[in-house]
C-alpha cells in the first residue's frame, strides 16, 4: 500500500469534512421530498456550504493557490501555477431526489496539467485518490482498469443530457448504435463516480458529452493512473469537456470507433 502524500492528505481531509456538511444535509432533503416547496433551494445551499468548507481548508493549508469552483467560478491566487478544480457536490439530481449517489471531486492542477485528483462518495465512504505517476486507490487497495477485451463482455457508463442541455439526438444515435455490442449501458447521474468506478474495474468503458472540467478533472486523472484511457472523439489522449471517451485499453478504442460510426 503506497501512502497517501501531504498533498492528497490535505485534499482527502478537505473531502471528508464537506461530506460530513452533505451527509446531514443528505438526511434533511429526505425529509423536504413531501414538502410541497421541495428541496431545490435547500439543495442549492448545501452544495455552496459544502463548497465554503472545501475552499477554506484548502486555503488555509495551501495559501496562493488558485481555484475552479462549480458554483463560484474562477478565483485567482498569487500562486498563478497551481488551482484547486471543485465540485462540492456531483450528483446533484440524485441528492435533489434522496438518491444516495453523489460524490466530492477536487482536482489540483499545476502548470495547466492535473497532478493530483480525490473523489468521495460518502454514502460508501469510499475515497478515491490518484497523483501522477503513482497510481490510482481507493482507500488503500490499489486500483486497476478491468480486463475484459470484448465488447459483449462490457459495461459502459454514460450521461444522457437533461432538459435545456443540447445533442439529446446525437446522443440517442451514439446508444443505439452502442447497446447491439455491449453487455450492457449504465446511467447513474456522478460523472467522478462513474470514472472512478471504471478504474475500479466496476464498468468497463463511459462516454459522456457537454459535461464541465469540475465534473471529470479528478476522475480521469484516477483512470489514467489505474492503467485506462482518457480521451476524445478525434483519439486524442486529452481532458475534453466537449466529449470523454474513457476505458481500459482494449475496450476505450472500440467504444470511440462506434461512437464515429454514429456520427458518421
Amino acid at each position: 500500500m503506497a501512502q497517501a502524500s501531504a498533498l492528497l492528505n490535505i485534499m482527502m481531509d478537505a473531502a471528508r469534512k464537506a461530506a460530513r456538511k452533505l451527509n446531514r444535509d443528505f438526511g434533511e432533503v429526505e425529509n423536504l421530498q413531501v414538502s410541497k416547496k421541495g428541496p431545490a433551494d435547500f439543495v442549492s445551499a448545501a452544495d455552496k456550504a459544502a463548497e465554503r468548507i472545501l475552499v477554506e481548508v484548502l486555503e488555509e493549508k495551501r495559501p496562493g493557490y488558485g481555484f475552479l469552483l462549480e458554483e463560484s467560478g474562477a478565483v485567482k491566487g498569487t500562486d498563478p501555477s497551481h488551482r484547486f478544480i471543485i465540485d462540492p457536490l456531483d450528483g446533484t439530481t440524485n441528492f435533489l431526489h434522496a438518491i444516495p449517489h453523489f460524490s466530492i471531486s477536487i482536482a489540483l492542477e499545476r502548470e495547466g496539467e492535473i497532478v493530483a485528483g480525490v473523489v468521495y462518495d460518502p454514502m460508501r465512504d469510499e475515497m478515491f485518490r490518484a497523483e501522477r505517476f503513482k497510481g490510482a486507490f481507493l482507500n488503500d487497495r490499489r486500483l486497476e482498469v478491468s480486463s475484459r477485451a470484448l465488447m459483449a463482455d462490457a459495461v459502459i457508463a454514460t450521461g444522457i443530457p437533461h432538459m435545456g442541455r443540447p445533442g439529446h439526438a446525437r446522443f440517442l444515435k451514439e446508444l443505439h448504435r452502442i447497446t447491439p455490442h455491449v453487455a450492457s449501458v449504465r446511467r447513474f447521474g456522478s460523472a467522478a463516480l462513474d470514472l472512478c468506478w471504471l478504474a475500479a474495474g466496476r464498468y468497463d468503458g463511459y462516454w459522456e458529452r457537454n459535461i464541465q472540467l469540475w465534473d471529470v478533472a479528478a476522475g480521469a486523472l484516477i483512470v489514467r493512473e489505474a492503467g485506462g484511457l482518457v480521451g476524445d472523439d478525434t483519439g486524442e489522449n486529452t481532458i475534453d469537456p466537449a466529449i470523454i471517451i474513457a476505458g481500459n485499453a482494449q475496450i476505450q478504442p472500440q467504444l470511440l470507433a462506434l461512437i464515429n460510426k454514429a456520427n458518421a
